[in-house]
């Protein structure tokens, strides 16, 4: 697999103290939990993965040649996300 991290994804790999190990591994075998089918040039997913006791969620894109597009990361919070880090909470 080749991966290709925008440059959106790189800060916030550096704020959140993520490492392209770390990334890699959740793509690998994480959890997709959303799909976005009609983003535009590729299909784009959601994808919740644990590294030790770290929750992450990465937005990546698969092209046709199956380059991973890594799009953005962040952990995701109780804020947005029920205790599942796979439901979405309404916002009010």
């Amino acid at each position: 697999m080749v991966f290709v991290y925008r440059v959106h994804a790189i800060e916030r790999m550096f704020q959140r103290d993520v490492s392209e190990k770390e990334v890699e591994e959740v793509v690998k075998f994480g959890e997709t939990i959303e799909s976005y089918p009609d983003d535009q040039p590729y299909p784009s997913y959601l994808i919740l993965g644990y590294v030790g006791k770290k929750v992450l969620h990465i937005v990546y894109a698969k092209d046709e040649n199956d380059t991973i597009i890594v799009i953005t990361v962040y952990v995701p919070t109780l804020e947005k996300w029920f205790e599942d880090f796979r439901t979405r909470r309404k916002l009010k």
